[in-house]
């Protein structure tokens, strides 16, 4: 691992390293009815359309210090979206562009894609409903990969608070190496013990957390559970002060059994 503390390393050439960050949230509704179902994920396939999607992923690369090269997005019938986006490190000449990029400046179609130079970052959605349960699920997976010296981590923050997240599961990998000017390989450029370091603690304050990390092969693990569960947050076209004690103690396991079920990755 790299001393922060040294003196910036001279390379041969371009920096090689690929970081790549996976983030992966789930949001849990209860629906009482199937028309409650739909109109749920209605009301999710509006809010997270490919065009909010992607002034989300355009504040990320913002903030990674990347630059859009082109950008192509999606929304699918009859729910989901995806967005893609192609980045560059530092921005590219005018003259320079593919004539096929569009350096994120898009007419207003239904879809979506963005490239990045040697970096990409990418978003699907998955909307979907319990068949019998009442319970509804906003799945949204976000990559972001990048070479250079630029680091996805630095976006996590804004990525947990742009979403409604009860689970989040984030994974880190450094892949390649790099070799500065004497020959010697260099498999990471920066120090990490684990992705909580790059999360504010306001935060983390809210969720438990779990880590698995495979220091020697630069791969990083983080699942995060919300702590507290207020079912208020939970209805959808629905009052508690409407359900039974035994109603509201039904639903309450049937939500908490969902968020524990999707955390721990197994059926209980």
């Amino acid at each position: 691992m790299v001393d922060r503390h040294q003196k910036k390393i001279k390379l041969y050439g371009f920096n090689n390293l690929t970081k790549t960050l996976s983030f992966n949230i789930y949001d849990i509704c209860y629906t009482k009815s199937e028309e409650d179902r739909k109109s749920y994920i209605d009301y999710i396939d509006e809010q997270y359309n490919s065009e909010r999607l992607t002034n989300i992923l355009k504040e990320v690369t913002k903030i990674i210090g990347a630059s859009v090269l082109n950008i192509a997005k999606q929304d699918y019938e009859p729910q989901g979206a995806s967005v893609t986006i192609l980045i560059s490190e530092e921005e590219v000449p005018f003259a320079l562009l593919d004539s096929s990029c569009n350096s994120g400046d898009l007419p207003v179609p239904r879809h979506v894609v963005g490239h990045l130079d040697k970096s990409h970052i990418t978003v699907h959605t998955y909307p979907e409903s319990h068949p019998d349960g009442g319970v509804s699920t906003f799945r949204v997976d976000i990559d972001v990969s990048t070479c250079g010296t630029i680091s996805p981590l630095r976006a996590l923050n804004l990525l947990i608070k742009s979403f409604d997240s009860d689970i989040i599961t984030v994974d880190y990998r450094v892949r390649g190496f790099t070799r500065d000017i004497d020959g010697q390989k260099h498999f990471i450029d920066h120090e990490i013990n684990s992705i909580q370091d790059f999360i504010d603690n306001d935060i983390l304050d809210e969720y438990n957390t779990i880590d698995v990390n495979v220091f020697q092969e630069n791969i990083f693990h983080t699942k995060m559970m919300r702590t507290e569960v207020d079912l208020d947050e939970y209805f959808f076209n629905l009052n508690k002060d409407d359900l039974s004690d035994e109603m509201f103690g039904i639903i309450t396991n049937k939500v908490n059994k969902e968020i524990e079920e999707i955390f721990y990755g197994k059926n209980f």
